[in-house]
């Protein structure tokens, strides 16, 4: 008995065909080909949106890996009905097989109707089902009748034979649905049911079997049961009624969630529930499978024994047949001369084996497998009933995140995790004045300030020294980072005195305002501001001290950075209502990792692999002592904006965690990470690349392995709709109407990540402080003389051309080459009597060069950090121990300290401005360059239009019309950025691919 997978296209209904009979209407019919198999519709007589509803099947062979296989569709026009005297064509499709699905996740789709050629006139639709089904094969002596038929189209069919010659083919010749065909069993099998089951195996085999286990002591003898009467509950589930789509790694598994990493099998066993167990204590399931064992927590006891676990066991040849042996034991009651007690002193209370083989496979959307009672064996006369399922399935299938795994064994905490980022705030406090202060007052010479703090935040006003009123004013706003709920902390003002004598600080009054009385806003518009009470912070009792006048409100209008800004991952404001709708999809698929180093003495890896993107976080399970480790999990987020970065890190977790509420001490180390820009994605298109895992530490930089990831992004908003965002501002309306110093934004970033690294710390199981933190490079260093030297040599990347364009000047001026020097002299008489030709003439070269640049640019591959610009393979162990040295500098002489620290931060801020200077040369470099493809088609597609426009347009007008635009009055114009500063600042550069 075999498998035959077969294509199955449903030809529903076309719509808006265009006439062709010469009356105003067509009677079409539907030709497909398919595999060198064809196949046709039956003719619907003079109609024009004609309905068919007709399975067509085809076999599906060995996958094409030059051509691929190509489903291809033809409507036509029948000439035996009406005037004509040739079949017309009215439209075609071509499909590729890797769109297709299996039986179950099928849809009706349009697909619009496309041309043959050039000057072809076609209009409308057809609806089709597509998908892949697999069949059993019934035997020779029955199939013979059937099989026959089927293969006669595809055999007798000519290559070049018309479509109208083909016969059609008869109803009955259609093979049934696989679903009634997989419910009935082969006659033999009908005969005699017990030939399912595995014969008895022999003695000694038996016992090379038990061996070749994972042993358990002395195990009685547990027999394949021949006689299913005996058996209180149905058989163990035949293999033949599901089976397997393709090998293991290869195919899809569930194209909506999972065709994007390769398929495991997986052996799940569902203990449920046992009875009529000749035992009062708390008894254990061992599972043992394939040199794999495992042993269940205790049972729980109610009117019966409770496990309710499942175990999924990892297979690399999912037919390979081999024993599943589950057995029940008891520890509590067992004794040292005990003869069916184990070593580990367990008592026996029986078992069941299952031939793996016969174990049916289980693929979503299938429904859970229902367990059954089995009867227990080999304990002598006491004899209970196991309730259990067991099938083989996929990481798609839905007990697989909960169930125990083989590749987790060490570690059975570690489980996939998607995590959340609080949803952060700015809260503006804008603080006025203080008045009936001046009875506090100690001294003369006295100064007053304003502390006020949020939980770790704490921020100061400038001293304003005493009045003759005695009502300071400050007139600051102070910022701070809050999270929701806002009910963990109070904001707190503390006013403060300052002897400039004595120089002491003097808390004189607090004020204590819950965040939950703040009101909220999403614009620049004034909040009502308000006075509140100072209270004595030594009494008990509230005391009057004085009141301060503050302006407080929620700022959603901006957008809280956690990360750094040339890698952010959401651009999105805080205020939900400011939200657009998103624009696409992003699904990464992390398969696995290849050559990782050894991080534990042992010369082992337990990796584990954390995503995020916008306030998504994800965490993939920890594979244990595996340097190749395979994750094959698939992950998705929505997009919002393309400009935005997706970050994976690879860690090395700790193992020493048995259960979830214990902690592991060792931190996580940190492997490497990927960046992958959204931008550069094609729409739609999968990308599945090995990226390189580099670190940079004091040692040195290390390549630690690689890590393999599938990347696709699907656009969900119309052509138009989705360019139209490149035109918008990268960050809410807030940063420029109000915007936020850069050392203001440097302190609110830092604080951010704190908050959300304390949030995620406190999940179960928790996301490291360490893994946070490095992923959002909130550890970056301030100076490193390395990353000076790596953003000069970008800005004399950029300066190249620039270089090249002088030099060329010089050759021409020197009549190096005479011939580029008259044609020179041709080209500037010629601009200069026509100078309305000088722009369209730079803007066609530039679009010449943007067009010509694009077979250079990479169409399968995504970009990963270079150690080579970064200047990371070449460093020099003074420079490395200045980049890793904190601040202030460790050095014991503090005069050199001073100087030291000086600096470094003078290197800062000159390292910071190369960067910026380096970015903006770069996005220049990017407008032709096509690292970002959208943008570099909008922008050659912009010179072209200009071009054209100004060809026909004089310069004059236009000199003049922009010369009035750029020199309107401030009240014509925006306080927004303009589209195209906006466009500019969206364009890719090479700062998130430097170390």
């Amino acid at each position: 008995m075999g498998i035959v997978r077969k294509l199955v296209v449903e030809v529903i209904e076309a719509r808006n065909l265009l006439p062709k009979d010469g009356h105003g209407t067509s009677s079409p019919y539907v030709f497909v080909d398919f595999y060198g198999q064809r196949r046709k519709t039956r003719t619907v007589t003079r109609d024009l949106s004609p309905q068919w509803n007709e399975m067509l099947e085809f076999n599906v062979g060995k996958p094409s890996d030059v051509f691929g296989d190509m489903l291809e569709l033809d409507v036509y026009h029948d000439k035996s009905i009406g005037p004509t005297t040739r079949n017309n064509f009215l439209g075609r499709i071509r499909l590729s097989a890797t769109q297709f699905v299996k039986k179950g996740e099928e849809a009706l789709i349009y697909y619009p109707l496309e041309k043959k050629y050039w000057f072809s006139w076609i209009s409308g639709e057809i609806g089709l089902k597509i998908y892949f089904v697999e069949q059993l094969l019934v035997p020779k002596v029955k199939a013979e009748p059937k099989q026959a038929p089927l293969a006669e189209p595809t055999e007798a069919a000519p290559e070049g034979e018309k479509p109208n010659s083909i016969e059609e083919e008869p109803p009955e010749q259609v093979v049934e649905n696989p679903t009634t065909v997989e419910a009935e069993p082969p006659a033999n099998e009908a005969e005699n049911p017990t030939s399912v089951l595995m014969d008895p195996p022999q003695e000694d085999e038996f016992t090379q079997l038990m061996k070749r286990s994972v042993s358990l002591g002395s195990i009685p003898e547990v027999k394949v049961s021949n006689n299913i009467n005996i058996v209180t509950g149905p058989r163990p589930i035949s293999r033949a009624s599901s089976v397997i789509f393709s090998d293991a790694g290869s195919g899809p598994i569930e194209p909506s969630s999972f065709d994007l990493v390769e398929k495991m099998h997986y052996l799940f066993v569902r203990v449920v529930k046992a009875r009529s167990l000749p035992t009062v204590g708390c008894p254990v399931v061992k599972i043992v499978v394939s040199g794999s064992h495992v042993v269940s927590k205790p049972a729980r006891k109610t009117v019966l024994f409770e496990w309710d676990q499942t175990f999924a066991f990892g297979r690399d040849a999912p037919d390979s047949s081999s024993l599943l042996e589950v057995s029940v034991w008891d520890p509590s009651s067992a004794k040292s001369f005990d003869s069916t007690s184990d070593v580990a002193g367990h008592v026996f209370l029986g078992g069941i084996c299952f031939d793996v083989s016969e174990i049916p496979l289980r693929d979503p959307p299938d429904s859970p497998l229902a367990p059954q009672w089995y009867r227990l064996e080999g304990a002598g006369a006491h004899r209970g009933d196991l309730m259990l399922a067991t099938w083989v399935g996929t990481q798609a299938d839905d007990s697989f995140p909960d169930a125990w795994k083989t590749d987790t064994a060490s570690n059975p905490a570690s489980k996939s995790k998607v995590y959340q980022s609080p949803k952060l705030w700015y809260l503006r406090s804008s603080v006025m004045e203080a008045q009936d202060i001046s009875h506090l007052t100690h001294s003369k010479d006295s100064s007053y300030h304003i502390k006020a703090q949020l939980g770790f935040q704490v921020q100061k006003t400038k001293s304003i020294p005493t009045t003759s009123t005695g009502s300071p004013s400050w007139n600051e706003d102070l910022v701070f980072v809050a999270a929701e709920p806002f009910t963990e902390h109070c904001l707190l003002f503390f006013l403060i005195e300052t002897d400039r004598t004595a120089k002491d600080q003097t808390v004189l009054a607090v004020a204590s305002i819950p965040l939950t009385t703040i009101e909220r806003r999403v614009d620049d518009r004034k909040v009502a501001s308000r006075w509140f009470t100072f209270e004595d912070p030594n009494e008990e009792k509230r005391i009057y001290k004085g009141r301060v006048h503050l302006r407080l409100c929620f700022d959603g209008g901006y957008h809280v950075m956690d990360e750094a800004a040339h890698v952010c991952s959401d651009y999105r404001p805080t205020a939900r209502q400011l939200w657009k709708a998103p624009i696409g999809t992003v699904e990464l698929g992390i398969i696995g990792c290849k050559n990782l180093l050894p991080m534990k003495g042992k010369g082992s890896t337990d990796a584990y692999a954390v995503a995020k993107y916008g306030n998504k976080w994800v965490h993939t399970r920890t594979i244990s002592d595996s340097l190749e480790p395979r994750w094959n999990e698939q992950y998705t987020w929505r997009v919002y904006d393309p400009s935005t970065v997706l970050t994976i890190g690879v860690f090395d977790g700790c193992s020493e965690v048995v259960f979830e509420s214990d902690e592991c001490m060792r931190p996580d180390f940190r492997i490497g990470k990927v960046r992958v820009r959204i931008s550069t994605l094609t729409t739609g298109k999968v990308y599945r690349n090995t990226f390189q895992l580099i670190l940079l530490s004091q040692a040195g930089l290390k390549k630690m392995g690689e890590i393999e990831l599938a990347v696709r992004f699907i656009r969900s908003t119309p052509t138009l709709d989705f360019l139209h965002v490149y035109s918008q501002p990268l960050l809410p309306m807030m940063h420029h109407v109000k915007p936020l110093g850069m050392v203001q934004q440097a302190s609110l970033r830092s604080a951010a990540v704190k908050i959300v690294a304390s949030h995620l710390t406190r999940s179960e199981p928790p996301l490291r402080r360490e893994v946070v933190t490095y992923m959002l490079d909130a550890d970056s260093h301030s100076f490193s003389m390395r990353e000076v030297r790596a953003n000069w040599f970008r800005i004399i990347n950029v300066i190249a051309g620039v270089i090249d364009i002088v030099k060329w000047v010089d050759d021409t001026r020197g009549w190096k080459n005479p011939t580029a020097t008259l044609l020179v002299h041709a080209l500037l008489v010629m601009l200069v009597w026509f100078p309305d030709l000088i722009i369209p003439t730079f803007a066609f070269y530039v679009f010449v060069i943007g067009a010509w640049n694009y077979r250079f640019s990479s169409q399968d591959t995504l970009p990963n950090f270079d150690p080579k610009i970064s200047l990371a393979e070449s460093l020099d162990r003074d420079e490395l121990d200045e980049e890793f040295d904190a601040l202030p500098c460790t050095r014991p002489n503090e005069l050199v300290r001073a100087r030291y620290d000086k600096l470094r931060m003078l290197g800062a801020r000159v390292q910071t401005i190369l960067g910026d200077f380096a970015t903006q040369g770069e996005r220049v470099q990017a407008l032709v360059t096509w690292h970002d493809p959208r943008a570099t088609g909008i922008f050659i597609g912009l010179c072209f239009v200009v071009a054209f426009i100004l060809y026909l347009v004089p310069s004059k007008m236009v000199s003049m019309a922009f010369g009035f635009y750029y020199l309107r009055h401030p009240i014509f114009r925006d306080r927004m950025p303009s589209p195209a500063l906006n466009f500019f600042r969206r364009l890719p550069s090479l700062s998130d691919r430097v170390l």
